[in-house]
């Protein structure tokens, strides 16, 4: 007890003195350069919080000691309070958490409290009927959030297996199918697996996103389903895998943004599997003339758009399916931004009976520009 406290003592003297030095520095170079030091503008403008925001943060853009002392400062933050910055969480066994996905998971929250624009019952059951009235069938898929599946590597305390699943997630789901929407639910496709022994993990330790096998699982459980429901028919194109190895450093860690940090971790090695054209032997690449279209975020771009390329979600939900599919990706968009750019583009629906709808499970909140009800042209 007595170290931790020393070490929290030594690590506030170190923030003051680093405060006591790095203003007057940044000052001092300023003036030798001629300039008017940026501090000046606190006297220039009223105190407004916009004005007061704005000098904050040029001041941390643009100060020359500070960049360079932060990073050490943040790393020492990090080795002492196990601190990661203000988009990451440290998890156990050197796994990591996007910090506002378990923000979602675990602070009460309702869609009545009105933070987003609309919510995404009425935004899911709008893009369906319209889809109807041109004759498509939508079927939705929420990518859960890392927490939702492997609860017990954020704390110890969560128990392994634990179905740690935000209660709004849940009940979404249940008004959805209520409502006639189709839903894949894979909570409890990833609980079932998990059950079974030696099986792999499915997602990233050092990522927001699934593994390669947590996507391959979410993509043959996806063809399944149409094919199931008879929306779509197996086609014949044959595609082949082709196994990739890949290294790489999480999207979560690189968040902290301090190499000190990333030092200390290795990049994870994981092996991919790119789809091909058996005939041609050229990756595959998207058909604008499938008759099916997916949406979606990043979780529909890593593999597919990323290293190694060809070998996400699309690409195996064609290779599963046996035909080439049509795409639109937006990073952190899935909950509105996607929609908007089909809007913009109606013509990406001609020919389409199916669009596949995949969002990550936090977008529910946090889902940029919320859940607008987009009419279709």
């Amino acid at each position: 007890m007595a170290a931790h406290r020393s070490q929290r003592i030594g690590l506030v003297v170190a923030f003051v003195v680093a405060i006591g030095v790095v203003a007057p520095t940044q000052i001092l170079f300023e003036l030798r350069e001629g300039d008017t030091p940026g501090i000046a503008e606190l006297f220039r403008q009223a105190p407004t919080r916009a004005n007061l925001r704005r000098l904050e943060n040029d001041l941390e853009n643009h100060c020359r000691l500070g960049q360079v002392v932060r990073p050490w400062m943040q790393f020492a933050r990090f080795g002492l309070l196990a601190d990661a910055g203000d988009k990451a969480l440290l998890g156990r066994d050197g796994w990591f958490f996007y910090r506002p996905a378990v923000q979602y998971l675990i602070e009460p929250w309702s869609p009545d409290e009105g933070q987003i624009q609309g919510n995404v019952f009425d935004a899911v059951v709008s893009f369906r009927d319209e889809l109807a009235k041109r004759g498509i069938k939508l079927l939705v898929m929420p990518a859960p959030n890392k927490a939702s599946v492997y609860p017990e590597m954020l704390a110890a305390r969560a128990g392994r297996g634990s179905a740690t699943v935000n209660r709004t997630t849940l009940d979404v789901l249940a008004k959805l199918k209520q409502a006639g929407v189709e839903v894949v639910d894979l909570f409890d496709v990833y609980a079932e697996a998990r059950r079974k022994s030696g099986s792999p993990e499915y997602y990233l330790a050092q990522d927001s996103h699934w593994s390669p096998e947590g996507m391959r699982l979410a993509a043959e459980t996806v063809a399944r389903r149409l094919l199931d429901l008879g929306w779509v028919e197996r086609g014949t194109t044959k595609y082949e895998m082709r196994s990739v190895p890949v290294e790489r450093y999480g999207d979560v860690l690189k968040m902290i943004r301090v190499p000190q940090v990333e030092k200390l971790y290795k990049p994870q090695q994981m092996n991919c599997t790119r789809v091909v054209d058996a005939a041609s032997g050229k990756p595959y690449a998207d058909d604008p003339n499938s008759p099916v279209l997916v949406l979606g975020d990043s979780f529909l771009r890593i593999f597919e758009r990323d290293e190694p390329g060809a070998g996400g979600f699309v690409a195996h939900l064609a290779c599963n399916l046996g035909f080439g599919l049509s795409s639109i990706i937006s990073d952190g968009g899935a909950s509105t931004l996607v929609r908007q750019q089909l809007a913009r583009k109606p013509a990406l629906l001609k020919g389409k009976n199916v669009v596949v709808w995949e969002f990550v499970e936090r977008d529910i909140r946090f889902g940029t520009e919320g859940w607008q009800v987009i009419p279709l042209p």
